[in-house]
Parts: structure tokens; sequence; C-alpha cells
């Protein structure tokens, strides 16, 4: 199969996986525990905390293991204090829109910020906002659809002189573009690892140093206290070696992605009538979206999946519910045209044989 779908998952990076092996086989110890398996894991739990934290610029204690993005981003937003107000764009991750909106129902104050139709929060409506102290915004680096970059480090500077807590799900962005923490002064920061070639289940928040979090599970000392459950040493383990080579080898992906990106929008730019969202935005370089009127996605989806070709329709975590993109709504897109959208993100196997391939079958399915 071609797969054309990393934003949704990546596969499992071969080094990784051998990197995890003697964990799910002969190093099985607890790593709480005080004997010698336990202390082999605890060794290898903490080396992986320096590898992820070494990634994205920051210290192995200002990281907490989660068991990924989802549980990250809930848990950021635990921090927030009855009476504050929780700021998030429109075009949000339905993890963070969730807990969100679940926070409106409690009477708590929520303020969505409208995007322009590239996807963009306007800083000026930042800027209008009535903020006071332990205010909460949350601000994707990245966008998991059209991906769209924001620039979470400009809004982060202005509102710390006002005491309001910020937060940036910087998922996508991992592995794909730098990730500084220090630099994008923000407080907590998302991040997960089977984006990056790394195991599914395993994420992660970093915590700016001095911040105290209130925990979201409860029921042990594990993570210093911030998050109880016993670690998953195996993919904890995979977690650290992905971010390893993500680090190393940030530069040569990113060259290989952006030329294939290159490829994929010149092609589809041949189909009469495709509509590149976000087009004009700062993007990641493996991500494109796009759609055309008329077309139905999901039915294109599946059409392609015959012939052995793996594309989104958008965000797997909000996905099989036949409705249109959420975010593509709120930067003003049309419902049909929405419902047409194809999300295609390349990866590290992807060959421009495959783009040329990929786009040859979109031509002969596609409405003329």
């Amino acid at each position: 199969m071609l797969y054309f779908d990393h934003n949704a998952t990546t596969p499992l990076d071969e080094r990784v996986l051998q990197a995890m092996l003697p964990f799910l086989q002969q190093l099985y110890g607890n790593a709480s525990a005080l004997y010698r398996l336990g202390r082999a894991s605890r060794s290898a739990l903490e080396t992986a905390r320096a590898q992820v934290a070494q990634l994205v610029g920051a210290q192995p204690e200002q990281v907490i293991f989660t068991s990924g993005g989802t549980e990250a981003n809930n848990l950021a937003l635990h921090q927030i204090n009855l009476g504050s107000r929780l700021v998030v764009a429109a075009t949000e991750h339905p993890s963070i829109m969730a807990p969100a909106l679940h926070w409106q129902a409690q009477g708590q104050a929520l303020t969505v910020l409208d995007v322009d139709s590239a996807g963009r929060v306007n800083p000026g409506l930042i800027e209008q906002l009535p903020w006071k102290k332990n205010d909460l915004l949350s601000l994707h680096r990245a966008h998991n659809e059209t991906g769209v970059l924001q620039n979470v480090s400009l809004y982060a500077e202005r509102l710390r002189e006002k005491g309001v807590i910020i937060h940036s799900d910087a998922v996508q962005a991992l592995g794909k573009i730098p990730v500084d923490f220090e630099q994008s002064r923000v407080h907590l920061l998302s991040l997960s690892s089977h984006k990056i070639y790394g195991p599914k289940g395993c994420g992660a928040l970093i915590i700016e140093r001095g911040f105290s979090i209130r925990p979201l599970i409860r029921g042990g000392d594990q993570e210093q206290g911030w998050r109880s459950g016993t670690e998953n040493i195996a993919a904890l383990v995979g977690f650290g070696k992905a971010a390893e080579l993500a680090l190393t080898e940030l530069m040569p992906r990113q060259q290989h992605v952006l030329a294939l990106h290159k490829q994929l929008e010149q092609g589809l730019k041949n189909i009469p009538g495709v509509v590149i969202f976000s087009e004009q935005a700062d993007r990641l370089p493996n991500t494109v979206q796009w759609g055309l009127q008329g077309m139905d996605g999901e039915m294109l989806l599946m059409q392609l999946d015959r012939k052995g070709i793996a594309v989104s329709s958008g965000s797997a975590c909000a996905s099989g519910g036949g409705k249109p993109s959420a975010s593509l709504l709120a930067m003003g897109v049309s419902d049909t045209l929405a419902k047409s959208a194809l999300r295609i993100s390349l990866g590290q196997q992807n060959t421009a044989e495959d783009i040329a391939i990929l786009v040859g079958a979109i031509k002969l399915l596609v409405p003329h």
C-alpha cells in the first residue's frame, strides 16, 4: 500500500522497534521496583525522558509522560482555575475542543477565536480580550488537517506579562519543524510519540520550571506525582529513540518531504477546479489538504483505498461521522467544498514515484 496519512500516524521506525524489544521481552521490570530489573527499567525511562527533552530544548525534569497527545492536552487544560477564562482557536484539535466545551457547559468562560480563510488567528483578536491573571490560552503550533502554523510565541510573550497561562499543542509540529520549548515562551507543550515514527499510546506534556500542576490521574507517585500509573517502559523507550532520531535527522526529513510536497501540489493544480486549502499560509512541509467542488471526499478516499492508496478525509480523531471538517467551516469554506476535502500527509518512506502514482490515480477518479 502507498501510505499518505502520516499526520494520523507514522509507521514504527525499525531502529525504534529494536530499541523497544528488550523491554518487551527480557527487561520487563516495574520502574518503581528497587531490585535489578526495576532499576534497569528506571534507567531506561530516564534516558527516554532526556531524549524527549533534548528534542524540544527542555530539561528532563520538565517532561511528564502521558498516554499520548490527547491526555497531554487534557492535562494542560485541567490547569485552569474556576472563574478564569479559557481561550482557544476555532480550529483546535478535538482533544482541545471537547474539554473546552465541557468547561463552558460548567458555566465557565470560554472564548473561541475566529480564524481567517487560511486558518490563522488574527493577533488583534487576542490583544482585544479582557485578559486576567490565570486565564488560559491554548493554541496549536501546527494544524493537523491544513498544516497551517500559528505564531504561538508572539502571543505568549505579550500575555505572560498579564499572568496568562499559555499552552500549545505541538503534536503535529514535532519532528517536522524545529520545536523549542524555551523559545516558544509557553508554560505547557503537548507532544506525541506516534507522529514521529514512535509507538502509539505514549506522549508528553512539557512544563515550565516552577510551574506547579494539578494531576488529572491520581493514585500513585509516578512522574513526580503529576501523572499516576505504571509506566509503559517499552513504549517510552521507543518514544525516546524516535525523539533522538527526529532531532538528528530533522533537516534531511524536512528536505525530503518538502520536495514531494512541491511535486504533489504541482500535480494537483493541473486538475481543473482543485482548491488547495491555506495555500498562501505558512504550513508544515509534509501536509496538503485540498478539495474539488462536486466531489465526495470520502467516496474518493475509498476508491483510492481500492487501488492500494491511503489518504485521509480529515482528522483521524474525528473521522467516520460523515460531517465536513469543523476547521474548514471555521475558515469560511462552504459545506459542499468542505465535504470534498482530502488530506495528504507525506512521510519518509514516500518517493517521487509514489507521488506520480497518487496524482495519476486522482486524475482518473475525480469528476471532470
